[in-house]
């Protein structure tokens, strides 16, 4: 089993920055894939980005190219997603993900899942 924790999540005027963190403990090293997505209210939840852990090559969703960055540092066994230039439409609550995928890719089926953190983006 593989538990993620996030934090960093809170509430930032449009064009302000955040910095969220998932920290992983358990059998982390079956794992190949990280991934962070968002589910707005009312809407489905949608993949964010996505990171190979061998190759630290990262995927981004469209909407968040240019903005965001995700990174990980295996030291501290922690995956990390810097979210600049936020606006409104960012507004959801994010989540991680991690899992052992036959391709890395953005919106994944991860099989292990932090349990949320809020962020809110006011214009």
């Amino acid at each position: 089993q593989v538990q993620l924790v996030e934090s960093g999540g809170g509430s930032v005027q449009a064009g302000g920055s955040l910095r969220l963190s998932c920290a992983a403990s358990g059998y982390t090293y079956n794992t190949n894939c990280l991934g962070w997505f968002r589910q707005a209210p009312g809407k489905e939840r949608e993949g964010v980005a996505a990171l190979y852990i061998a190759s630290g090559s990262t995927y981004y969703t469209d909407s968040v190219k240019g903005r965001f960055t995700m990174s990980q540092d295996n030291a501290k066994n922690t995956m990390y997603l810097q979210m600049n230039s936020l606006k409104p439409e960012d507004t959801a609550m994010y989540y991680c993900a991690a899992g052992a995928i036959e391709i890395c890719a953005v919106g994944a089926d991860f099989g292990y899942w932090g349990q949320g953190t809020q962020v809110t983006v006011s214009s």
